[in-house]
């Protein structure tokens, strides 16, 4: 599985400066504690478990699973019998016992330039301490769900750590999601309360928050399921009372905001002469920690619910190790906290790790496109963790908004949320890190908890688009469609042996459905619903979505890997690839580029990227339309909307639901420029 050997040709090595510190130092110790981690993972992850505090030890084997379905129901226990607290791990934890009250937690950087304020883990907790009893006023206990709707502000981490500290389960929505979505979620989780705030500006648009909420509260009483309480953060707010009630506060909005007196409270009004001490709520540790839904086959979002302990174990040992944080590091992830990188990679990492982290409301590209390395020496980050979609927006711009800033400080960039394309990796490298900083291209899902393939920064050579090897405890297998594990260099479905204690626990309120998607296609193995690729040197390679393989003329084939060749070329920003039936073929690729600034597309240039795909994969692979796209479809957490683009390619105006459309101008471009033509 693990070669003996780490390659030395076509690869990029670490820097001796960063292994000279570096918890995982070279190859070799990366295989040692890797079979470790697989071979006595009680003992490995027991090693762990001895820096965190624990109210009781746990009984018995540290971790405990099925994943076979023919052998009954599926399941996966960590450190049943313990008790603990994630809150008190994160916050008291570092306060007291690692004496870092005083050290910065969040660097909070707005949407504008200048809107900027940091808050120590001191603050952190007392503000926790407070909202946590605010909570319990609200008649919010252990096992409840609350419902967070926020912005990228500070006060969303004091929202779901209160919600953590007294052991409830909170459900974050991201703060761009419609208001029948984040309805839906409410309903499915059947939250007790909802926690939003006034709005936000995204770039120079305003966000009214508080009327998506509100609409969405309205869709859950019209489906009979009244939330009774909402409180609401002055987030754009004037601090001026009003004298509407002599009992009451009110705020003063710069626009209006609904304001119902009988369901909605002021975040700050409620927070006024509330203790900032509160106790911690002991929880088992297969207790609910969070419900986070993601993107289901069936239209309908799965509430992926993620428990105490193993959660907490795995999100702090995966950013210890694969960002390699040292004590004077200052760490930056761009993702929303509505997503479970945020989750993962913004609050409980490196809250757990004792970290000091940039919080960042705005856009990358807002006021201008230098703004990220703008931030980056302005704070002296040393750790980047960044999305493709991000890399490749701004590679459309060169590497003078760049090179603008020095960017001296960084030591590690970070990729996630899809597999990188090789030119994109390249410019991260070439540009961004000047050739001196690792890239950590991480794979890992919403149900994975954290990373599960992915570099270690001094310890893995690495190739530009391959997340190259499991991270301890995971155990990857390929298996082709019959279900048979493939040796050597192969490619088929990605699949795990063996449970790790950050994989989810179920589908919530649905464990059948848990159970369909994951696990009965094969029995045995956790499915990813990912592709795969190993190479003649053991590296893994993601190849994108199953459901997003095309079947030409009998050969299968990747979308990911189509439009890694098209944006290989120079005049490609970005790509995207979805399938058109075709009469002989059964599917044909039809292609969607972006170009570069200044760059024109015509016969010429479609002729060229044709040419590039055939080199690069095949003549199988040679498109059979490339369409030029201005803009693509994205969500307004930057994913490509790829279900749309399929009915574009097919010239096919029932869209179905654009509410997490980002813009909707883009449609009716692409619309212009689809190619009719035939084949």
């Amino acid at each position: 599985m693990i070669p003996d050997k780490a390659p030395k040709e076509d690869v990029f090595h670490a820097g001796g400066a960063l292994k000279k510190n570096a918890h995982v130092p070279n190859f070799e110790n990366y295989k040692e504690l890797y079979l470790k981690s697989i071979e006595n993972p009680d003992e490995f992850w027991g090693d762990i478990a001895k820096d965190f505090y624990w109210k009781s030890k746990h009984t018995g084997q540290f971790l405990d699973y099925n994943f076979d379905v023919t052998k009954g129901e599926i399941y996966i226990k960590c450190m049943e019998g313990a008790t603990t607290n994630i809150c008190y791990n994160v916050l008291d934890r570092n306060v007291h016992e690692r004496k870092l009250g005083d050290k910065v937690a969040f660097y909070w950087e707005g949407n504008e330039p200048g809107d900027m304020m940091k808050v120590t883990y001191g603050e952190l907790l007392q503000q926790v301490c407070q909202f946590a009893n605010v909570l319990k006023s609200q008649g919010v206990k252990k096992g409840d769900r609350v419902s967070i709707y926020m912005p990228m502000v500070v006060e969303l981490v004091v929202a779901m750590l209160a919600c953590v500290r007294i052991g409830a389960v909170h459900s974050i929505v991201f703060a761009g999601f419609s208001a029948e979505s984040l309805c839906d979620r409410i309903l499915n989780s059947q939250c007790s309360l909802l926690i939003t705030a006034d709005g936000f500006y995204r770039g120079d648009k305003l966000i009214n928050l508080k009327v998506i909420a509100d609409d969405a509260l309205q869709k859950c009483r019209d489906q009979s399921f009244p939330v009774q309480r909402c409180i609401m953060l002055k987030h754009l707010a004037v601090n001026i009372q009003l004298s509407v009630s002599p009992s009451q506060i009110f705020c003063v909005w710069f626009r209006q905001v609904p304001w119902n007196p009988e369901v909605d409270q002021c975040w700050h009004s409620l927070l006024s002469g509330v203790s900032d001490e509160c106790e911690p709520e002991w929880c088992d540790s297969e207790d609910p920690l969070f419900i986070l839904y993601t993107s289901g086959s069936t239209g309908k979002p799965k509430g992926v619910l993620h428990t105490v302990s193993g959660y907490m174990l795995y999100v702090a040992t995966t950013f210890k190790l694969v960002f390699d944080y040292q004590p004077d590091d200052v760490y930056w992830c761009t993702a929303d906290i509505g997503w479970i990188t945020g989750h993962s990679y913004i609050t409980y990492g490196p809250l757990a790790n004792g970290a000091t982290s940039v919080l960042f409301e705005g856009l990358p590209t807002y006021p201008d496109v230098s703004r990220m390395w703008e931030i980056v020496d302005k704070y002296q980050v040393t750790k980047f963790y960044t999305a493709p979609t991000a890399i490749r927006l701004l590679m459309k711009y060169g590497s003078e908004p760049v090179q603008k800033y020095n960017r001296e400080s960084l030591k590690v960039l970070g990729t996630v949320g899809e597999p990188i394309n090789p030119e994109a990796w390249q410019w991260y490298y070439s540009v961004v890190g000047e050739k001196r900083c690792p890239v950590v291209d991480t794979f890992w899902q919403t149900e994975t908890g954290g990373h599960v393939l992915t570099p270690l920064p001094a310890a893995t050579p690495m190739k530009p688009g391959s997340a190259t090897f499991p991270f301890f405890g995971v155990v990857p297998a390929i298996l082709n469609e019959s279900g048979e594990e493939l040796e050597g260099p192969c490619e088929g479905y990605l699949v795990f042996k063996q449970a790790w204690p950050g994989v989810m626990r179920t589908v919530y309120g649905n464990h059948q459905r848990f159970e369909t998607t994951y696990f009965k296609k094969f029995p045995g193995y956790y499915v990813s619903g990912d592709g795969c690729r190993r190479d003649t040197d053991g590296y893994y390679w993601i190849t994108g979505r199953m459901d997003d393989m095309l079947n030409v003329s009998g050969h299968l084939l990747s979308t990911a890997e189509v439009e890694s060749a098209l944006g290989e070329h120079a005049a490609v920003a970005e790509a995207a690839v979805v399938s058109r039936l075709h009469p002989v073929k059964g599917e044909s690729l039809y292609c969607f580029v972006t170009l570069t600034d200044g760059v024109g597309f015509n016969r010429t240039l479609e002729a060229e990227l044709k040419k590039q795909v055939r080199e690069k994969i095949g003549a199988i692979a040679t498109p059979d339309f490339i369409q030029n796209a201005p803009s693509l479809p994205k969500t307004r957490s930057g994913k490509i909307m790829r279900r749309v683009l399929r009915k574009i390619a097919r010239n096919e105006r029932d869209l179905g639901d654009l509410s997490t459309l980002a813009d909707s101008s883009v449609i009716e471009q692409l619309f212009l420029n689809h190619c009719c033509g035939a084949v």
